[in-house]
């Protein structure tokens, strides 16, 4: 996290639901910037160090501002962050884009801030239970924005001059379960892309590749809107560790997956979750984890190493060593990193689509991040063909 956030009204740890919502909560605030907030994560004990330590070093910088806390982490170990002095006060996650639970006298009808890429929360909470997951107990049961609720969301992020919209959930791909007639995403992503002829880009957050419907299976291998990027809640390699993590894929599903898009999609980039030494993993374990980034061709990966989460079954499970994890951590990172560097390779001398960022950077549909030339306004959309790979990022 940069200096820079500190500076900000709210603070944002974890995951893209997280950005969503705090840029509701920016809204929310507005008119009371003697108030900052700290809006937590606690998928990992590392997520939760993170966010103690941005408390204390945001209370430093802003010394005579309110304090607040809310998220994943201010609700599972709500005890922990209630004690430490840098805090004025702790937010429900459940209530914090309710005007209310901020004390304002009512609710704010402040339009989204301007942004080139903007996050829309359309799905919160999960109904499944993972043996090393923790995100239930501070998000609770699933529940979805309707189509005409989530519409005129993206409808007022465009007026914003919004040129690429993210749908994001804690479990993206169970939006609908618990509407009238269980609609499924692929719906909901049509009726987006009809809604709005004017959106230039759409793109899905992490997904559960068990739950693509076949409309949204159509739309992801054949609309040139939806962005040819596929961020994976994959975790694992092996099909022992999939069941004693209780996900509802196994291996093989994941690949015909992947193979079945990228027969249609040759370009799709692919991205994917995998947690390195769950309980139990042995070295045939990890060989079949580090072997799926290269199977599938993994070039967007996040790695997690496991720690143990309060309350959940893998905790009582046979611990891993922790220099063991973190080495086994290590090597699917640079595994990831070796795979991606010859995707992004194959990409210089080839003509892209590139959103641009207000620092000088924009990312293409497959997500490559790319340097721009300075005159490149941020929002617009630009084509680039890349000469060189310089650290990482095409130029």
């Amino acid at each position: 996290m940069s200096a820079d956030a500190y500076g900000e009204q709210v603070v944002t740890l974890g995951c893209r639901l997280n950005i969503a919502e705090s840029e509701r909560i920016s809204a929310l605030l507005a008119a009371t910037p003697d108030t900052v907030v700290v809006n937590s994560c606690a998928v990992t004990s590392e997520a939760v160090r993170q966010t103690r330590q941005t408390i204390r070093r945001l209370r430093k910088a802003r010394p005579d501002a309110r304090l607040l806390v809310t998220g994943c982490a201010a609700d599972i170990e709500r005890e922990q962050f209630t004690a430490m002095p840098e805090v004025d006060g702790i937010i429900a996650n459940a209530a914090k884009l309710d005007a209310r639970a901020w004390n304002l006298p009512e609710p704010q009808d402040t339009p989204p801030p301007s942004r080139t890429r903007a996050f829309v929360g359309v799905q919160n909470g999960c109904d499944h239970a993972c043996t090393f997951c923790v995100i239930p107990q501070g998000r609770g049961k699933s529940r979805s924005l309707t189509v005409p609720q989530v519409l005129r969301e993206v409808e007022a992020h465009l007026a914003q001059n919004a040129s690429e919209v993210v749908l994001t959930g804690v479990d993206l791909t169970s939006w609908g379960h618990d509407l009238p007639d269980t609609p499924a995403l692929g719906g909901l992503v049509a009726a987006i892309l009809k809604a709005f002829p004017q959106l230039q880009r759409l793109r899905l957050s992490s997904v559960d590749g068990i739950e693509i419907d076949p409309l949204l299976f159509d739309l992801i291998a054949g609309e040139r809107r939806v962005m040819p990027h596929l961020h994976l809640s994959l975790q694992h390699g092996h099909d022992l560790m999939l069941k004693r993590m209780k996900r509802r894929h196994l291996r093989g599903d994941v690949v015909d997956l992947v193979s079945r898009l990228k027969a249609r999609r040759p370009d799709i980039a692919i991205g994917a979750d995998l947690i390195a030494g769950f309980p139990t993993e042995s070295d045939e374990h990890h060989e079949a984890n580090l072997s799926i980034i290269e199977e599938l061709q993994i070039v967007h990966g996040h790695i997690f190493p496991y720690s143990p989460r309060p309350g959940t079954p893998a905790a009582r499970m046979p611990q891993i060593d922790r220099k063991v994890i973190r080495e086994r951590a290590a090597q699917l990172r640079e595994k990831v990193s070796i795979v991606r560097g010859k995707w992004l390779n194959t990409l210089i001398s080839d003509p892209l689509d590139v959103l641009v960022e207000s620092d000088g950077t924009g990312y293409s549909g497959n997500f490559a991040r790319v340097t721009l030339p300075a005159k490149a306004a941020p929002g617009t959309i630009v084509s680039i063909t890349p000469s060189r790979l310089e650290q990482g990022v095409l130029a």
